[in-house]
């Protein structure tokens, strides 16, 4: 009962997590005019400047602080397995209003579709690492855009798991496009591949 009570007074739990990802949205939403206003040729430019901005930020947080020396002390690579999967992030989130809004108009452009703000919510708890439960229809697959886009400036490549080869065929179909405007390679794994088509698509 008191449970009960103090979450309509203060909300749940989940509700003051998706409160607190409001002011991303306002900046990504604050961005959709000025990426409406380029060219193709300049919404695919801002990969390469975005790509550069979190490569460099990654480095640098390599340089401050370098892998052990000792290969054999496992508990100092743990801790700094940890400190750089950390400083990851921290580059990534300052990378993600501006990369979610580009992909948004890409989509907006390729496919007629336009990321609602609940999918932005979406493609945020995903980035972070956390499960987006979302009710058929509502854009999961959409959704699923913007953390790959975001997470692809890394350079090492993004894989989306789903459960057949014809969703995989299907969703490589319909999204590739806003992935391709931007300048990136997609891929689709099917069961009768070879070793060698299934190394390509994964690379």
């Amino acid at each position: 009962m008191i449970n009960w009570v103090l979450a309509k007074i203060i909300g749940s739990q989940n509700e003051r997590f998706l409160k607190a990802l409001a002011p991303i949205i306002q900046q990504i939403n604050a961005l959709e005019p000025s990426l409406q206003a380029l060219r193709d040729a300049e919404l695919r430019a801002t990969t390469d400047r975005l790509r550069r901005t979190v490569q460099d930020g990654l480095a640098q947080a390599v340089a401050e602080d370098p892998q052990p020396e000792n290969p054999d002390d496992e508990d100092a690579l743990a801790a700094w397995r940890k400190r750089r999967k950390a400083a990851e992030r921290r580059v990534l989130d300052a990378a993600l209003p501006e990369a979610f809004a580009v992909v948004r108009e890409a989509s907006r452009r390729t496919t007629g579709m336009r990321h609602f703000d609940v999918q932005l919510l979406g493609g945020i708890v995903l980035h972070q690492g956390k499960i987006a439960e979302m009710a058929t229809g509502e854009g999961k697959t959409l959704v699923a855009t913007l953390p790959v886009y975001l997470n692809a400036l890394v350079g090492q490549g993004v894989h989306v798991v789903t459960v057949n080869d014809y969703l995989a065929r299907r969703d490589r179909q319909w999204m590739g496009p806003i992935y391709e405007l931007l300048g990136l390679t997609v891929g689709a794994i099917q069961h009768e591949m070879t070793d060698e088509q299934r190394q390509a698509a994964y690379a």
